[in-house]
């Protein structure tokens, strides 16, 4: 017969749990939500400059149960498509192994999306493609009311910690982030995940050593959601106030607004352009095979059939173009000294400089810095290097502006946002005017950018995959580059003029306009600057 363990040593624990909570001072209060969402939550200057727990998938997060779409983000753009369409097979099995009681949905899901996937691509993924869809996912009350909490500590249980950290921290300002750890070997996840209690260990050690070092002894306050029994056990021993969450009051709180963002999403990368929910995500493999042949049909009549004959045949395939005419280019006076006319257009995608050749339906000479050479070898228009060095690029875009009509894309690289970047202000030295062109594009499933290297050619071809891509061109009423009389020229007057063309796009376009550059771009999604072997516009 087995001996039953003595209560005494459990009971001693408590017993001085109990002691030194008196002693601090610490009363614990469970507040729980009245009728209505915003009663759930407390004002916001109650939490001012206090520590504040927050529960993501219960607080923050509308959609906690479905961490699905985020493993198959990871699954895709840190690994492949063929390991996304593997999660898509095993998911099913793991929902059915869950209804018979045995949940084991969050470690295979780990497993499958992150085994043998390198520590720093699985960071770059959670820092430059998971934040737009968790971002879309926040509730706009849940976010309110920490907003002036002196320090934020969030916990997560549903996902491990390298997956949300990024979000948390530079789109939310939350000061730490505590979760689950995968294990990892010579810079690659095993896929192992680290057991529940063992992240909840560490929240209670990081609450414990700031409540040391704060002087106001106030306490740690706890927002939780109405499930989570781990986090609710941490809470319990450290929080002083807790705020929990109905399943109710959490329904009628509202996604938060883009332009409510702490920080703005300018930049972001990845080729999936929706939430890859389990049945989007298996439309999307369905109808890949369709879209493969769909892209490959349309790329062959824009690089051989001319215009007029392409234009109308990607359209029946479901290619949208929507042009929008301006004043003729020869209409108020003749072309330039050059030769050519110099249009300038802001970059959504490597196509932009075909586009406006099919606007115009004549060819055109598009620049560039560091387009792959298999993209020059498929370009259906000419194309031409430059050197990033400021004085031989002023010499070979005379050259070529003096041979016909030139495309320029000023801010350097791409990006999907309502935003405009910086203009490089050399494009105003080269002639007295200049046609802006405003572009903008849609999709419905796969971007045509990406920072990712080793198949930056492939651009294209995934824009041409969607079901229904859309081109909008509008071409705009010339803007003189040249000084007036008695003004003086120079860089500063071209970085003026440079700055003028990219207010009148962003009035068009109603985009915002900011300061940042390609560098800062690559900075931020891919953590260099841009310059990258193979290509990286």
């Amino acid at each position: 017969m087995v001996k039953k363990p003595s209560a005494l040593p459990r009971s001693f624990l408590s017993l001085r749990r109990l002691l030194r909570r008196s002693i601090s001072g610490r009363h614990y209060r469970r507040t729980t939500s009245a009728t209505g969402a915003r009663a759930a939550a407390p004002a916001q200057d109650k939490l001012k400059d206090r520590t504040v727990l927050v529960d993501v998938e219960g607080w923050l997060l509308r959609s906690p149960l479905s961490a699905f779409p985020y493993f198959m983000l990871v699954a895709v753009e840190a690994g492949s498509f063929l390991r996304g369409l593997l999660l898509l097979l095993v998911y099913p099995v793991l929902c059915l192994l869950a209804l018979i009681g045995l949940d084991l949905r969050l470690e295979a899901m780990v497993m499958v999306s992150l085994f043998g996937l390198r520590e720093r691509e699985v960071a770059r993924v959670s820092k430059a493609v998971l934040p737009k869809f968790f971002l879309e996912d926040v509730t706009m009350e849940g976010l309110e009311a920490f907003k002036k909490a002196g320090t934020v500590v969030a916990v997560t249980a549903a996902f491990p910690r390298v997956m949300v950290e990024g979000f948390l921290k530079e789109y939310l300002g939350v000061h730490a982030v505590v979760g689950r750890e995968v294990a990892v070997t010579a810079g690659r996840y095993v896929g192992f995940l680290e057991g529940e209690h063992a992240g909840m260990e560490r929240v209670g050690a990081f609450l414990e050593k700031m409540e040391e070092t704060r002087t106001k002894g106030d306490g740690a306050v706890g927002l939780l959601g109405a499930v989570g029994r781990v986090v609710h056990h941490v809470d319990s021993r450290y929080c002083k106030e807790t705020y929990v969450l109905s399943k109710a009051d959490k329904k009628a709180w509202q996604p938060l607004p883009r332009d409510k963002y702490p920080n703005k999403l300018v930049f972001h990368d990845g080729r999936l352009a929706f939430r890859p929910t389990f049945f989007a995500a298996l439309a999307m493999y369905t109808f890949a095979p369709l879209g493969i042949i769909l892209a490959a049909l349309r790329c062959i009549a824009f690089g051989v059939l001319p215009y007029r004959v392409s234009v109308p045949l990607a359209a029946a395939t479901g290619m949208r173009s929507r042009l929008v005419a301006g004043p003729s280019p020869d209409a108020s006076r003749e072309k330039n000294e050059a030769g050519g006319r110099l249009y300038v257009c802001n970059h959504r995608t490597l196509l932009d400089p075909i586009t406006v050749a099919a606007g115009l339906n004549k060819p055109v000479t598009a620049v560039t810095y560091s387009v792959s050479p298999v993209s020059e070898l498929l370009a259906p228009i000419r194309t031409a290097r430059l050197t990033r060095d400021r004085d031989e690029d002023r010499r070979r875009m005379e050259a070529l502006l003096a041979r016909g009509d030139l495309v320029v894309c000023p801010e350097g690289t791409t990006c999907r946002e309502a935003y405009l970047l910086r203009f490089s202000p050399l494009f105003a030295e080269l002639t007295g005017e200049v046609t802006p062109v405003a572009l903008d594009t849609r999709v419905d499933m796969f971007y045509g950018t990406s920072t990712k290297p080793g198949a930056k050619w492939l651009d294209p071809f995934y824009f041409m995959m969607n079901s229904r891509p859309e081109y909008r061109v509008e071409f705009l009423e010339r803007v003189a580059t040249a000084p007036a009389d008695g003004e003086a020229g120079g860089h500063g007057h071209s970085i003026q003029a440079a700055n003028r063309v990219q207010r009148v796009l962003g009035e068009a376009l109603g985009f915002e306009l900011t300061g940042l550059t390609r560098k800062d771009k690559y900075m931020m999604l891919a953590g260099n600057e841009g310059v990258v072997s193979g290509g990286a516009k």
